[in-house]
């Protein structure tokens, strides 16, 4: 009984995908619910799964081909089945291999005529003086095309001169859609970037102190990020016009903060989001940043983790980043950028001291925010971690 293998119904937002990895081909049995497909969405990658256990017999979408809602992808055969390898007698092979015999010798030849045609005429005629053997000799002009220089290389070095390899890989779906919103937001959003720096001593003593009883507690380690998490919620209480967003003429404030956390995956930059986090303690933010950040690199993410969003976090520090000037992310009006935490000497109460200092950024449209409110923002962050009580006293 043969049964057809189709596009799952794609989420409202969703108009198409893209068939990313087929992971069985033609005469391959499958079991049921064992994953059949890849198919990339803008933003995730949805795994089909085969309904029944089968043979496939037919593919009728390839890799690369864009596809629908209930789009039939191919055919499954239902019941048990085996790959035949088909054998061939060695008899058979061994006219072959003969008749290949002159088939090389009028290859060799074509090869040798394909060389000289890559010559350049300089290259042809050094080449000929010094009866280099071009066949050793790797072009590096346009098309791989020998040129005179490469031919003196070859001469003086005894060695055939260096490739200059280029590859070209179409862009995922993902990566396509993330250059359209990053050149969006350029276009759209009148972005500027104000700095300042954190002096992070009293969060990492506090993390030191409680950080094994934490974990014991709550089953997770207690990171940064929570601490930037609840910092950004009372700063977007204070100034609300950080977490507002701009439609046509009008500004839309919003009364939830739905922070996005920034994940770096293989397959480009994710940003799944934190729904109410002003509402999450430090434990609570910290299971969902893991349970995201693991989702988003496995694959398993889904769309809707990563719609919506009135602010986001991004972490330029895990991979030493000292400073940047983080994009929007459309319709967000504001991001806020985190860096590597170096220790530098710094003036404390008149006093030279050592402390674990961290630049942060905010870049915002500068549209509907002001330079003040920006700055004013940025300080708020910087007094909350400086002095993590005034987190649990809403100061």
């Amino acid at each position: 009984m043969s049964t057809e293998i189709k596009v799952p119904v794609l989420p409202e937002s969703v108009a198409d995908a893209t068939v990313a990895l087929w992971h069985k081909k033609p005469g391959d049995s499958i079991r049921r619910d064992e994953n059949l497909v890849d198919l990339e969405t803008d933003k995730v990658v949805l795994e089909v799964p085969s309904p029944v256990d089968g043979v496939i017999s037919k593919i009728l979408r390839d890799t690369g081909e864009t596809v629908t809602s209930d789009e039939v992808l191919g055919i499954l055969e239902e019941g048990e089945g085996e790959v035949e390898a088909a054998a061939e007698p060695s008899e058979a092979k061994e006219p072959e291999a003969e008749a290949k015999q002159p088939a090389t010798e009028a290859k060799a030849a074509t090869d040798d005529t394909a060389d000289t045609a890559k010559l350049s005429p300089a290259a042809r005629r050094v080449a000929e003086e010094e009866k280099a053997d071009i066949s050793q000799v790797a072009g590096t002009g346009r098309g791989g095309r020998i040129t005179k220089a490469d031919v003196i290389n070859y001469v003086n070095t005894g060695e055939a001169s260096s490739p200059r390899p280029e590859e070209r890989v179409r862009m995922t779906r993902l990566r396509s859609t993330i250059a359209q919103r990053m050149k969006e937001a350029q276009n759209t959003a009148a972005i500027l970037t104000s700095f300042n720096e954190v002096d992070l001593k009293a969060v990492m003593d506090l993390r030191a102190k409680y950080k094994v009883a934490f974990e014991k507690e709550h089953g997770v380690k207690l990171g940064l990020m929570s601490f930037f998490v609840k910092a950004v919620c009372a700063a977007l209480r204070k100034h609300p016009i950080v977490n507002a967003s701009l439609e046509g003429d009008e500004i839309v404030y919003h009364g939830y903060q739905d922070i996005g956390i920034a994940v770096s995956t293989e397959r480009g930059l994710m940003v799944p989001i934190l729904r109410n986090a002003e509402l999450m303690s430090l434990a609570e933010a910290e299971n969902s940043i893991r349970d995201f950040a693991s989702r988003a690199r496995d694959g398993s993410i889904t769309l809707e983790d990563l719609q919506g969003g009135t602010f986001s976090i991004t972490n330029g520090g895990t991979f030493g980043s000292l400073m940047s000037t983080p994009l929007l992310n459309p319709p967000q009006s504001a991001i806020l950028g985190m860096h590597t935490i170096k220790d530098r000497a710094v003036v404390v109460e008149g006093e030279v001291v050592v402390r674990p200092m961290m630049y942060i950024a905010l870049s915002y449209d500068h549209r509907i925010i002001d330079g003040k409110d920006a700055v004013l923002f940025l300080v708020a962050i910087k007094d909350a971690l400086e002095d993590p009580a005034r987190l649990l006293l809403n100061l």
